[in-house]
């Protein structure tokens, strides 16, 4: 499962995107980061574009 199909899920914390993302960089996984992390483009530009918090709303919003 994605980090957003396991925080939707009630699995983990929102903030173990720090871990996924770590987990990215030191693997062989060829997928962008978005695609690894299961986020579609809107949230991948609230994530750059504002910030943490700001994906977080807008994941919390779809639980």
């Amino acid at each position: 499962m994605t980090f957003k199909e396991r925080y939707l899920a009630g699995e983990i914390d929102f903030y173990d995107i720090d871990d996924y993302v770590s987990k990215w960089n030191f693997s062989d996984d060829m997928r962008p980061l978005r695609e690894y992390l299961g986020l579609n483009a809107d949230e991948e530009a609230v994530w750059i574009d504002e910030s943490d918090e700001a994906l977080k709303e807008m994941l919390d919003k779809q639980k």
